[in-house]
């Protein structure tokens, strides 16, 4: 009797198992080392889907910034408007976190581990830069870093400069406040377009950009020139419409506003794109947490 051997090669959350079978000098049967392809394949979708969940607690360190400008000056874009975000609570992030600009406008909740000094519900920051120091997850403006410690022990927490926190990603929630877009300075109507995504709720990644005359269908790209700013030197003329594919679950979606640039779109002009993002893009993590910091 041949001999088989069995290798799935592509076995993921996303797509299904295939199994592959060769010859091979051990002595099973093709019929029992497909079912036994199907059984390892059943059993990786058990272990990604118990894995896969909706917050995940990380542990690191993180220092201050004395002046929130300099978060807000960020590899984001997002300038001076980013004070006005999560009450200035903002934070640079690490490579693994920034995303090459897709993790701008995420939201993390942050605690210290010192119960005598921090409170249990900690703060939320929302990222708005990169931070190159890779000893610490995240650089906090100084109002976020005071954030963390109980009531009238800001200064001792300011006086340590470093602590050890855990944290984890939640929804950001902007409550009656759409997505908006901001028409960036650099642009120039009618051949250039450079857009600002702002107010980004949900606990997403927006991942790609297209544009669209209003009641068209003829989508042309945008690419993510730095942080939360997109670009396309391909515009199109009229009302434009936009599409955005973000991260949702443990795969992807797209959202779509309708009409977001009227016909006289301006530069410096913010516009209500008249849909907000709601979803929660899951991680890998043993065990989730499901436990509410407050």
């Amino acid at each position: 009797m041949q001999s088989f051997f069995v290798e799935m090669l592509t076995c993921t959350p996303l797509s299904p198992c295939v199994p592959h079978i060769y010859t091979s000098p051990l002595s099973f049967s093709p019929h029992s080392l497909q079912k036994m392809a199907i059984f390892l394949c059943f059993l990786f979708f058990l272990i990604s889907s118990a894995t896969a969940c909706d917050r995940c607690v990380h542990h690191t360190k993180v220092a201050y910034f004395s002046k929130a400008s300099a978060l807000s000056s960020g590899a984001c874009g997002y300038g001076s408007l980013a004070l006005g975000f999560y009450g200035g609570h903002l934070a640079a992030g690490v490579a693994s976190l920034f995303k090459d600009g897709a993790g701008c406008g995420a939201c993390f909740q942050i605690r210290c581990k010192n119960t005598t000094l921090c409170s249990r519900a900690g703060t939320t920051v929302i990222l708005t830069d990169l931070n190159r120091n890779n000893q610490t997850d995240f650089v906090l403006s100084s109002r976020a870093f005071t954030a963390m410690a109980n009531k009238g022990m800001g200064q001792q927490i300011l006086k340590l400069g470093l602590v050890d926190v855990e944290y984890k990603r939640v929804l950001c929630n902007y409550k009656k406040q759409n997505l908006a877009i901001r028409v960036e300075e650099m642009s120039q109507k009618p051949h250039y377009l450079a857009i600002k995504v702002l107010y980004q709720g949900g606990q997403t990644e927006i991942v790609g950009m297209d544009v669209a005359q209003v009641d068209s269908s003829r989508w042309t790209y945008m690419t993510r020139n730095y942080g939360a700013i997109w670009d396309t030197s391909n515009v199109p003329s009229g009302p434009l419409q936009l599409r955005f594919v973000v991260t949702g679950g443990y795969d992807g979606k797209w959202v779509w506003a309708k009409k977001v640039l009227p016909a006289d779109w301006k530069v410096g002009e913010t516009y209500d794109a008249g849909v907000q993002i709601s979803d929660i893009a899951q991680e890998p993590c043993y065990p989730c947490d499901n436990e509410n910091w407050n």
